[in-house]
């Protein structure tokens, strides 16, 4: 008697998710190392060096933007690897992983603004403290990931149909390649 085949589920790709995680913590330090209100590396301008003045907010807000965007982007070059077994799964706990990067991201930096920086009277207004002021600023992250991730694939592809080989509209991965001529 022959015993029932168990099909292997497919297994979640759960790096995906746990890398860019944790990534959002080193790059919260980062945004409020570099951030004006925060540590201020970036122009070192006493003027920009607390949250008093209003005109840092905006810069505060657009430093993580621009960090999570640097990462979105990172994270797509990782997430085209097309050594991948199930790209769609890949992709989608990848964007789950930007998701929760951006706000350990978001979290890291108000720590590191509590734990290391001075203290600050913010009853007038909460932004003077390190904060941030735009929360959909935390969407980039994924936002990032997956319209690079599509100009990737897009250029994968057009850099396959440009190079001078018929493309069939047939499997182009080698493990989908039938063996010999189809009849």
């Amino acid at each position: 008697m022959m015993k029932p085949t168990r099909r292997a589920r497919p297994r979640l790709p759960w790096a995906m998710v746990a890398v860019p995680a944790a990534a959002g913590v080193p790059a919260g330090i980062l945004w409020w190392l570099l951030a004006p209100g925060g540590l201020n590396l970036i122009t070192r301008d006493d003027a920009l060096g607390t949250g008093t003045n209003p005109l840092v907010w905006l810069p505060r807000d657009l430093t993580l933007a621009g960090l999570l965007v640097f990462a979105g982007c990172l994270l797509a070059v990782f997430l085209t690897d097309k050594k991948r077994r199930d790209p769609q799964a890949a992709l989608l706990m990848g964007l789950a992983g930007a998701l929760f990067g951006a706000v350990l991201a978001w979290q890291a930096g108000l720590l590191s603004a509590q734990l290391w920086g001075p203290a600050v009277d913010a009853s007038a207004n909460a932004s003077i403290a390190f904060s941030l002021r735009s929360l959909p600023v935390l969407l980039l992250w994924p936002a990032a990931t997956a319209v690079s991730v599509f100009v990737l694939e897009l250029m994968h592809l057009l850099g396959r149909k440009g190079n001078g080989r018929k493309d069939d509209g047939g499997p182009h991965r080698s493990h989908d390649i039938a063996v010999g001529p189809v009849k």
